[in-house]
């Protein structure tokens, strides 16, 4: 069995179905209300989990009662919690979202206790990453955290996937040591100012990624698929599968996920892509973020499909 270890964020998920997305001022009657584990460390914990993978989860909880609830859910999941924390003074993060009829949604993220991992606590950690497969990581925690992930990875021989979301300004130099760059068309936009809308433009935007120093650069492009570059001069898009979908809320981390229970289980990237593309597809068509991950069987019985 594979050995991924994902470092990053655990938020509570606060949940409304709404006819429309608000506007600015705007208040929406909505309904009804879902409450439970999410955050795109924990969402990507999960789904690698539930796709077979042996799981270790770092990350920082509240002393509260979201942070005992979270605690249950990884055990439940049979992840590894020996290095989940809690803070005494900080909360449990939290996520306000909004999922309208389309299956659209907003949402708005309180980090809480996992924005305040630090390096020390990483490094607690290192004889897990040494042994790991894989390591997952995203920008949804603190960037000391991930900065010391990226090193302890490196020096171990670890191969890193970086989900560089949501976006926010990091060490770029930490590129070099990156195996695999999942951003989607917003966080590739952040990355190299180059607005994808389709394959000619995420090509642009994966050859300008891969020139600071990633290998393999993955932009997930929603229902259409993901496009992927490892150098040469040409890409490839891997479509999605066809689904009706509910809520998109964790699509992408159902990707990042799968992707990374596939690669460290000696997937090529392009069959690992397909993999991934079949655990984002299957999560959409369940409300929810952790809770709407699928299981491999269900995974697999949608690849027989292809």
């Amino acid at each position: 069995m594979s050995k991924v270890i994902v470092v990053g964020s655990y938020v509570v998920d606060l949940m409304s179905r709404t006819p429309h997305l608000p506007k600015p001022g705007e208040t929406v009657l909505g309904g009804p209300f879902q409450m439970g584990p999410g955050g795109k460390g924990g969402n990507q914990a999960t789904a690698a989990a539930r796709s077979g993978s042996e799981v270790t989860f770092l990350t920082k909880l509240g002393d509260d009662v979201f942070g005992r609830e979270a605690l249950n859910h990884f055990k439940k999941e049979n992840v590894n919690t020996e290095y989940i924390k809690v803070d005494p003074e900080q909360a449990t993060g939290a996520a306000l979202i909004e999922v309208d009829e389309k299956g659209e949604n907003s949402i708005v993220v309180a980090l809480g206790a996992c924005g305040t991992i630090t390096e020390e606590e990483v490094i607690e950690a290192e004889e897990k990453i040494k042994e790991a497969d894989i390591v997952l990581i995203q920008l949804e925690t603190s960037i000391e955290a991930i900065v010391t992930t990226v090193k302890l990875a490196r020096n171990h021989g670890v191969p890193i996937i970086l989900n560089p979301a949501p976006y926010q300004e990091f060490p770029r130099e930490i590129l070099r040591d990156v195996a695999y760059i999942t951003p989607n068309e917003t966080e590739a936009f952040e990355l190299t100012g180059i607005e994808v809308r389709d394959e000619s433009s995420a090509l642009t935007a994966a050859q300008i990624i891969h020139e600071l120093g990633v290998n393999s650069v993955i932009i997930t492009l929603g229902s259409k698929g993901a496009f992927l570059y490892t150098g040469g001069g040409n890409g490839e898009l891997i479509p999605s599968f066809t689904v009706e979908a509910v809520d998109t809320t964790g699509a992408g981390d159902a990707f990042n996920g799968g992707f990374a229970h596939a690669i460290s289980n000696g997937y090529s990237v392009k069959n690992a892509m397909k993999f991934a593309n079949a655990v984002a597809a299957l999560s959409v068509t369940k409300i929810g973020t952790a809770p709407a991950m699928p299981y491999k069987y269900e995974v697999e019985a949608l690849l027989a499909k292809m």
